[in-house]
């Protein structure tokens, strides 16, 4: 990034699909893969399947509402002001039963350029299971 850049609330590239509202606040494309910064409008009923990643670390900071996070071990109630780091190869799911809002960094990981593929496919594409786990894998996602 050459020159400073600033997205203002309810700026960003946006995403919306049916458990979520996301708008990039950082593009992985700006920072060479190293950092990306998404906004979560968290929609009722949310549910992220488990998953890990060889590579990237994830990072949730609440903003508004309750995300349960749930672990091999053990489960965490992410609450306004909280912040998990979830390293690498460590398997994660999580949900929100009534909606929220949160910031979600991603470190070496390119979650935009993941979104912004999602957006460009069809009903079809995303029934394709074989398709959707080599997608997933392409951005570093894994799921069982």
């Amino acid at each position: 990034m050459k020159e400073k850049e600033i997205t203002r609330n309810g700026e960003g590239t946006n995403y919306n699909y049916s458990q979520d509202h996301c708008f990039i606040k950082l593009s992985s494309k700006k920072t060479n893969g190293e950092l990306c910064f998404v906004e979560d409008k968290i929609k009722p009923g949310f549910f992220l399947p488990r998953h890990h990643h060889k590579i990237m670390t994830e990072v949730f900071y609440m903003l508004e509402g309750e995300l349960e996070l749930i672990f091999d071990d053990e489960s965490i109630t992410c609450l306004p002001g909280d912040t998990i780091t979830v390293p690498p190869n460590v398997w994660h799911a999580a949900k929100c039963e009534k909606g929220g809002k949160m910031l979600t960094i991603f470190k070496n990981g390119q979650f935009d350029q993941y979104l912004e593929k999602l957006s460009t496919m069809s009903d079809s594409q995303f029934a394709d299971e074989a398709l959707m786990k080599s997608i997933s894998a392409e951005f570093d996602i894994y799921e069982e």
